[in-house]
């Protein structure tokens, strides 16, 4: 009797049976919209409120995707999506040329450009934007310079009382693209952090007595704000909370020598002197870029996926999602762009990602 409810239940196109050893458990009935491709999107912490903003709003109109987000650290985002795990592999940095060498099927795609901020809990101080400089990170980074109140910090403020207080560099500890294009501020500026440290998404950070480690943007955050005294970087997208949390932003000497704050149309500025060196695979660093307003440490926002996918209506799919994405009047409008602090990703460069994306299949 019931092998018979079993199998006429099967043939009903309204339910679906879930049967265990002991028997029929129940029954549901599928939605009218139930999703037909699943994308699964991980990786930067600064890209990942764009992706939250973007998902339900695509998905809204495209009810036949679901896509998950997860904010997991552009390490494992690169990771990820050479392995296949994620379809989408989201990064502040590009994957390197022995990467690609190695893995030769992955493209990297820019979605948008992003900015970083330097910022501090200094008692006293956090409303006002001290100046601060590669070199000077890069002491404060590997221990050369070790008060608020050093030489080389007063150098650059004068006029500022600042405290004679052991200052706590905050780094993160998870292979990531705001590690990758910090430290290649720092490298660019300074010539010993680049033989002694480098630049990367995971770097060998020198040990630094009370420098504390974090977690994605959200852990810097919270470092910083129980942190006095304490300086960290931080992916734009993430200025509301470190607003609210009333903490320092610091302006940043650029490569004209002037100091200027990571403010969009500084990052734009920054953005027109870089962006018509875009190699056809568009793996570039904009950071440090030339000009006398240009903001220091910008970047492309990356979307690192395979050539190859594992079904034609995977690829299709992501192919109309990432499109939707570089579009004007899709992701890159200015409500979806301007919520997060972004630049807009410019004409020639949504060009090359667009060539791009037609090579997924």
């Amino acid at each position: 009797m019931l092998y018979r409810l079993k199998k006429e239940l099967s043939r009903s196109v309204k339910g679906a049976v879930m049967v265990s050893a002991l028997g029929l458990v129940g029954m549901y009935a599928m939605p009218a919209n139930a999703a037909t491709i699943s994308l699964l999107e991980t990786g930067s912490t600064l890209l990942y409120p764009l992706f939250n903003l973007w998902v339900p709003a695509y998905t809204k109109m495209n009810p036949g995707v679901q896509i998950t987000t997860q904010g997991t650290g552009s390490g494992t985002g690169i990771a990820e999506a050479i392995s296949g795990v994620a379809q989408i592999g989201a990064s502040d940095a590009y994957m390197s040329d022995a990467q690609i060498k190695q893995h030769p099927n992955i493209l990297n795609i820019p979605l948008a450009i992003s900015i970083q901020m330097i910022n501090y809990n200094l008692p006293g101080l956090n409303n006002k934007h001290l100046k601060l400089s590669g070199p000077v990170l890069a002491g404060i980074y590997s221990g050369k310079i070790t008060n608020w109140d050093d030489a080389a910090i007063a150098k650059l403020n004068p006029g500022v009382k600042l405290p004679n207080h052991k200052i706590v560099p905050i780094h993160r500890t998870d292979g990531s693209g705001d590690t990758f294009i910090f430290t290649t501020y720092l490298a660019d500026t300074t010539p010993a952090w680049s033989k002694s440290v480098g630049y990367s998404t995971t770097v060998s950070w020198p040990a630094v007595p009370g420098g504390i480690g974090a977690e994605g943007n959200p852990g810097m955050v919270q470092a910083l704000k129980t942190t006095p005294y304490g300086v960290a970087y931080i992916g734009i997208s993430w200025k509301k909370p470190v607003e609210e949390a009333k903490l320092g932003l610091a302006m940043l000497q650029n490569r004209a020598g002037n100091f200027v704050l990571p403010t969009v149309e500084n990052a734009k500025a920054a953005a027109g002197e870089m962006v018509s060196k875009t190699p056809a695979d568009e793996r570039i660093s904009l950071v440090f870029a030339p000009g006398a307003k240009s903001y220091p440490i910008i970047n492309y926002e990356y979307a690192i996926v395979s050539k190859t996918q594992a079904k034609p209506e995977v690829a299709a799919a992501m192919k109309k999602f990432l499109n939707w994405a570089i579009d004007p009047k899709g992701g890159n409008a200015p409500h979806f762009i301007t919520a997060v602090n972004f630049v807009p990703l410019p004409d020639s460069a949504a060009e090359l990602s667009r060539k791009q994306i037609a090579e997924i299949h």
